[in-house]
């Protein structure tokens, strides 16, 4: 098990957090970036090529944590790669000492910094999740050729927290799950009344005993991003006396890891939620550990 899994299982509550790498070639602008983070928290993902713009490739990234002492999450997409690359990416991170896999979709490039670029979707995340999973449980490759050891992965997929209706059903995460999911990080949850009926109704439905779902939370930084976000990014729902809040502070900054610490006080609370999962796109890690000093946790020892 990686230390995040082993976690996850034991029922601690675990804190993860988000960094892009940089549009370098230098390990040591990475690494500036992820150390703030360092006894913080309990893994820190590395985007891959986050809303289709090129920067240090994820998998690298994770290794560079990796070998100083940072449990990663490595994000890998199936936008730019064929299931031959994908299944040397994956062989590439196990052998690296990274194990922790959040398998994702991918933006679509013609929204990056090379809007030319021919996105490639051989397989989709479930078929990514799927190939993980045989590789790891099977030790074969999609066409029936032994690996020699086998790898060792702890899958993840993303989800987002909503309101449901009377006749939802999670079929998408129970497909996930039959695709060997293990783990979620969901998009930004603000409301913890949505939270709420959401985990509800995952457990209702079972859901919660075969996935651990950490809940994606960030510090807002204004009024004006907090609408933004409410109104412009799916699955997300900032209620309004958060932004009223954030309109009425003298330093919208700070507040908005006043409001950041107490959901993820509020989250700890909710049944089916495992850990949270921070990101601070327009902030960076300093604003995540602010964020996580305001509310006492630290990461837990092994």
């Amino acid at each position: 098990m990686t230390t995040l899994q082993q976690k996850l299982e034991r029922g601690d509550f675990v804190i993860t957090a988000e960094i892009a790498p940089p549009l370098s070639a230098s390990a040591d602008a990475l690494m500036d970036r992820a150390e703030p983070l360092r006894g913080l928290v309990d893994a820190i993902n590395i985007t891959d090529a986050a809303t289709a713009r090129a920067a240090l490739s994820s998998l690298a990234s994770a290794a560079i944590l990796a070998g100083n002492g940072l449990e990663p999450i490595v994000q890998m997409t199936c936008r730019d790669r064929n299931r031959i690359a994908i299944a040397c990416d994956l062989l590439g991170a196990a052998a690296q000492g990274v194990r922790n896999m959040l398998i994702l979709h991918g933006d679509d490039p013609a929204g990056g910094d090379m809007p030319d670029a021919k996105p490639v979707f051989d397989l989709d995340s479930r078929g990514v999740m799927s190939m993980a999973r045989d590789m790891r449980d099977k030790g074969t490759l999609p066409s029936g050729r032994e690996i020699k050891p086998a790898p060792d992965y702890y899958i993840g997929c993303a989800d987002a927290p909503m309101n449901p209706p009377d006749d939802w059903e999670p079929k998408g995460l129970e497909g996930k799950i039959e695709a060997g999911a293990q783990f979620a990080q969901t998009q930004f949850c603000y409301d913890l009344d949505i939270a709420r009926n959401y985990f509800a109704r995952l457990k209702q439905h079972g859901i919660t005993g075969k996935l651990k779902f950490i809940a994606g939370i960030g510090p807002l930084l204004s009024a004006k991003q907090a609408r933004f976000m409410d109104e412009n990014l799916f699955g997300v729902n900032i209620p309004a006396h958060i932004i009223d809040r954030l309109d009425a502070a003298q330093d919208q900054k700070a507040e908005g890891r006043e409001i950041c610490a107490e959901l993820i006080m509020g989250l700890r609370e909710v049944d089916g939620i495992a850990g949270v999962h921070i990101m601070a796109p327009m902030q960076g890690a300093k604003a995540i550990a602010e964020s996580i000093a305001l509310t006492g946790l630290r990461a837990r020892a092994q």
